[in-house]
């Protein structure tokens, strides 16, 4: 079962998870759950666990944020909600340009980093993460993505913008890498404790 409710990460999720296990969406009648972790992983499994609790199946869940060294990691975990709860996309890219103003090139290195997870009914947990390094952008490029991808350039990217790539942006990105992770441990049977 999806734990997210936003559904441009459901598509991405669906289309990274094809052939490898069967999703079923979030019920649209639970309610969303308030990700007030300090962590991604912390809500992350916020998601999972409440999912997993109301459905009685396993759920999967992930959390992902922008982590740029200009702004001491900001906006991390509260990337989603960097301009206000009720923020939408182009209220926290417009804010992320404005705390960027004035920023030389060479210093808007930047991360987006995800945590999936998967939490079992019995309580047992898969945990992946997925890393990108590249910087910030001074205006936005491309129309294709979501979030923060107008202005995220990948270092492996060629010097486009995740929201410039179409479905190369899986390649390089942070969710694909995270989701390439999980599927690995999902085909790794589990190892036998008895001796």
């Amino acid at each position: 079962m999806l734990a997210s409710a936003n559904p441009d990460k459901v598509a991405e999720m669906e289309l990274l998870l094809e052939g490898v296990a069967e999703v079923l969406p979030r019920p649209v009648d639970l309610p969303d759950v308030v990700e007030d972790g300090d962590t991604l992983e912390a809500n992350a499994r916020l998601k999972a666990v409440a999912v997993c609790s109301a459905t009685g199946l396993a759920a999967v869940a992930d959390d992902t944020g922008l982590f740029v060294d200009a702004l001491a990691g900001e906006p991390g975990a509260r990337s989603a909600r960097f301009a206000g709860e009720d923020a939408s996309y182009s209220d926290n890219l417009e804010m992320l340009l404005r705390e960027l103003g004035g920023t030389l090139a060479g210093m808007r290195t930047a991360r987006f980093r995800t945590v999936v997870m998967v939490h079992y009914p019995d309580g047992r947990e898969l945990i992946a993460t997925g890393t990108v390094e590249g910087h910030i952008a001074e205006v936005p490029s491309g129309t294709g993505g979501f979030g923060y991808d107008p202005v995220f350039v990948p270092v492996e990217g060629d010097g486009a913008t995740f929201a410039e790539m179409g479905d190369d942006k899986h390649r390089f990105s942070h969710r694909g890498r995270a989701l390439r992770a999980l599927v690995s441990m999902l085909n790794t049977p589990p190892v036998s404790e008895a001796g």
